[in-house]
């Protein structure tokens, strides 16, 4: 049986509540680790160095760490509509995702980045969403996630002159394969289609 109006109406709202739960609790966790951090300076250490085979433990803690307030807020509103929008597909293809894209920056950041330096801040998320977002659509040939990709690149389209090392106070490779890691997922994490059966 397919589902009823009703009950899709109750998903959708079910799904928009729960994406928007997760976020609103992301942000505040950040918020809490920036305050904690700022208080004690206990946190800084799991900032990313490269090319250093024990800092490979901070590819994961680096994603929720950020150098000050001005750059956590410089993160927090386009991560919460990005990650809003990708979480309303379902919150464990979300995860995955945000995995693959925290993975696939902080390696890229570990493997490219300069010397003696630190690196830390969401904003490999926020790219990576923002890649995922963009072509989502496309990849699982669904005409309302293309809408939204198209929404999302023309309200964030300036997000791709990050990418480019053109400023190096910022981390462009955290920026760059962020993005990548959020194209990458979504392929990885595309929508299988059923196979229509006939008589």
């Amino acid at each position: 049986m397919r589902p009823t109006t009703v009950e899709q109406s109750r998903s959708r709202s079910h799904r928009a509540k729960t994406a928007a739960a997760l976020m609103l609790g992301w942000i505040a966790l950040l918020w809490i680790l920036e305050a904690l951090d700022a208080a004690t300076g206990a946190l800084t250490t799991y900032g990313l160095s490269p090319r250093d085979v024990t800092e490979l433990r901070d590819v994961l803690p680096m994603s929720f760490l950020h150098h000050g307030f001005d750059h956590l807020a410089s993160n927090t509103v386009p991560l919460l509509i990005l990650g809003f929008l990708a979480a309303l597909s379902g919150i464990r293809r979300f995860l995955a995702v945000v995995l693959t894209i925290i993975l696939v920056g902080g390696l890229g950041v570990w493997l490219t980045a300069p010397d003696y330096s630190n690196t830390a801040g969401a904003s490999v998320v926020v790219f990576g969403l923002f890649g995922y977002l963009l072509v989502r659509g496309f990849v699982d040939r669904n005409a309302v996630d293309v809408v939204i990709g198209l929404l999302v690149g023309a309200v964030y389209g300036s997000l791709l002159w990050g990418v480019l090392p053109t400023n190096t106070a910022i981390s462009w490779q955290g920026h760059l394969f962020g993005l990548i890691g959020g194209v990458l997922a979504a392929f990885l994490f595309r929508r299988r289609r059923s196979p229509v059966l006939t008589r």
